[in-house]
């Protein structure tokens, strides 16, 4: 069973975490396990208020991990976000799956993580900013990009960004992965219910 780890800091954005990790559970026939990663293992709380207790922080991090994904929130401009930085980096150079959306691109953005790959996030001048951001012709004005198993998505982009992952991960194929995208982005009535 492959792992797929989350990393969720203070105040994560409750809604991308659920429609990836749902998601895998529905269409990946039992071959993934979902699991959280923060800065500790004290309870984490989302925007929402949602208590999460992580299952690992990064001193017990598995080795036997597939992908990393970011989960965005409001903390990843924060100078503590810097610990995940080695794992990062880690996985980049092992050719794991690694995923950020809105803020946490940011963060992807600030260690030079994007600048081997096509890309998105929410503003090209957020990662202007940063002097370790090298790859402007890389960005995308897309809601999602894979690209060399990096995968950016922008804070509106939490379907798109979970179909995208989806992809990278071969969680199901793709007319599955599909029919999930498009049952949850057109809505009951407008699209054909998807096989699980």
């Amino acid at each position: 069973m492959k792992k797929i780890l989350y990393v969720i800091l203070e105040q994560w954005a409750d809604w991308e975490l659920a429609y990836i990790s749902s998601a895998v559970n529905m269409l990946g026939g039992g071959k993934f396990e979902n699991k959280t990663v923060s800065l500790t293992k004290n309870a984490v709380t989302s925007i929402g208020g949602v208590k999460c207790l992580p299952d690992y922080d990064l001193l017990t991090l598995p080795s036997d991990y597939g992908a990393v994904i970011l989960i965005g929130g409001m903390s990843w401009h924060n100078e503590n976000a810097m610990q995940v930085k080695p794992l990062i980096d880690a996985c980049i150079k092992s050719g794991k799956v690694v995923g950020a959306i809105c803020d946490a691109c940011r963060f992807l953005g600030s260690i030079g993580a994007l600048n081997g790959a096509k890309h998105t996030a929410n503003d090209l001048n957020e990662l202007k900013q940063y002097s370790s951001y090298t790859n402007e012709q890389g960005f995308m004005h897309r809601q999602a990009v894979l690209d060399n198993n990096v995968i950016t998505a922008n804070g509106t982009a939490a379907l798109e960004f979970a179909q995208e992952v989806l992809r990278a991960l071969l969680v199901s194929t793709e007319e599955q992965i599909k029919g999930w995208y498009d049952f949850h982005k057109l809505g009951f009535y407008n699209a054909p219910m998807p096989e699980m």
